[in-house]
């Protein structure tokens, strides 16, 4: 997973030592976590972090964009959310982006922007 969220086209680590491959264990431990693949290997994952009722992270890697990878982890990460008691998610991402347009086409609605200056979006769950 660190190794296909390093080859990223958006949303690129400006600082690697911010996300670690060590980082992936407290949500692994949480249990929500999925991956999508191919016959070549790892098409993409979501994960969450349940403690916050957040999206960690969903990330496609750069071969898979465009064969509807990301909306299917996206849906799985709903429903894994919504089988694990969570009613709302929220999730931050740079504005103007692709993710931006991806989660706003797939219900997210803003609410605000975080200290970093990402945006930041939330998505009921109780209607799902």
């Amino acid at each position: 997973m660190h190794a296909l969220r390093s080859r990223v086209a958006e949303n690129r680590l400006t600082d690697p030592g911010r996300v670690t491959e060590a980082s992936y264990r407290l949500y692994l431990a949480q249990g929500g976590a999925w991956v999508a693949e191919t016959e070549s290997g790892l098409a993409g994952f979501a994960i969450l972090d349940v403690a916050a009722a957040g999206v960690w992270a969903l990330f496609v890697a750069p071969e898979a964009e465009g064969m509807g990878v990301g909306r299917a982890l996206h849906a799985r990460l709903l429903d894994g959310a919504t089988g694990l008691g969570l009613t709302r998610l929220t999730l931050a991402t740079a504005p103007g982006t692709r993710a931006e347009r991806f989660y706003r086409e797939a219900g997210w609605t803003r609410a605000g922007m975080t200290a970093a200056g990402e945006l930041r979006l939330e998505r009921d769950l109780k209607e799902e």
